[in-house]
């Protein structure tokens, strides 16, 4: 069956030594230099390993912290703008086989959607994946979630084109605070769900999916915890924060992933959760994902094969490839 990959890492020689920490913290074997290189790399063995697994495009996207840790405006634009003209020489090279989420500087709205039409319009990117927020001067951060970004919501709308909201590491006051002394807390145990999470409800209780209702967004990670809270989050919305006035949101959360968001299998791979997962939103908002380099294609790909019979074939062509053809029109050919 063919696969489509959505949440696959990539970085440029530049930002070498930002990877190399990045890989201290989530590479089991220390092995940090192997890590870094496996980013790097798009047409060795990252290809290699597609054709061995049956994944028949990858959308790339630059590995997390990126753009999201540079706390100065211009050398945040400089480098997305340096990074997103790397990736598309990359895809260039081999369009049948790789597209690319554009990276962006979060500052300000403007500058954003001025790089995202960029972007799609003269390089033929087919979204953007940003980090959960942006690092600002002072230990300060942005999130995207208040009405000042909606000229860049509105921009992603007018292009039609998704946005995936990735996780980062914390840093500044949250961690110190949190994981200072709990490092294991840090990435896919813990933060990375926490945040993006947080930030998604944000954009939903913040009115953004009523203001920009033909805004699509993925989150990894079969939906960073969210799915398994989706009853209780429903229940305090929707009968104690509605009535009192302290919400925005206009329909109910069930309502937005219906519309408006999708998730991936990245980094994911547990037969009972992609079942719960299924039996709470849908199997038209499930999307596969590797998480590659941090996530081995073996592990992947192999666990999938395992859901035949487990799932009727219609629903693992919808997850495999056929929805993410759906939302990304030029899978389709």
């Amino acid at each position: 069956m063919s696969l489509i990959a959505l949440e696959e890492a990539f970085n440029i020689p530049s930002l070498a030594e930002q990877s190399a920490y990045q890989a201290r913290l989530f590479v089991a074997d220390g092995n940090g230099q192997a890590h870094a290189d496996r980013l790097v790399d798009i047409h060795g063995e990252r290809l290699a390993k597609m054709d061995e697994h049956g994944v028949a495009h990858t959308i790339l996207s630059l590995t997390a912290p990126g753009i999201q840790d540079f706390d100065e405006p211009k050398a945040a634009a400089t480098a997305a703008k340096e990074v997103n003209d790397w990736v598309h020489q990359q895809v260039q090279k081999n369009p049948k086989r790789f597209s690319a989420f554009a990276s962006l500087s979060m500052h300000n709205p403007k500058d954003a959607s001025e790089e995202l039409r960029r972007c799609v319009k003269e390089l033929g990117f087919v979204g953007a994946l940003v980090n959960d927020n942006q690092r600002l001067p002072n230990d300060e951060a942005a999130w995207y979630d208040l009405p000042e970004w909606d000229e860049f919501w509105s921009t992603v709308t007018e292009l039609d084109v998704p946005f995936y909201l990735h996780p980062i590491a914390p840093k500044g006051e949250i961690h110190r605070r949190i994981y200072k002394d709990r490092a294991a807390l840090i990435g896919p145990v813990l933060s990375f769900a926490n945040n993006v999470s947080a930030h998604l409800l944000g954009m939903i209780v913040n009115g953004v999916f009523d203001r920009h209702p033909k805004l699509k967004i993925i989150v990894g990670h079969l939906g960073e915890h969210i799915p398994f809270d989706l009853w209780r989050i429903n229940h305090w919305l929707e009968d104690v924060h509605k009535p009192r006035g302290a919400v925005s949101m206009k329909k109910t959360i069930r309502d937005y992933f219906n519309e408006n968001i999708w998730v991936t299998t990245s980094g994911h791979f547990s037969t009972l959760t992609l079942k719960y997962v299924q039996d709470e939103i849908g199997i038209d908002r499930i999307l596969f994902s590797i998480d590659y380099p941090y996530e081995k294609f073996e592990d992947a790909c192999n666990w999938f094969k395992t859901l035949d019979g487990k799932f009727s074939a219609e629903d693992l062509a919808k997850i495999s490839h056929e929805n993410s053809q759906k939302l990304f029109p030029h899978l389709r050919s």
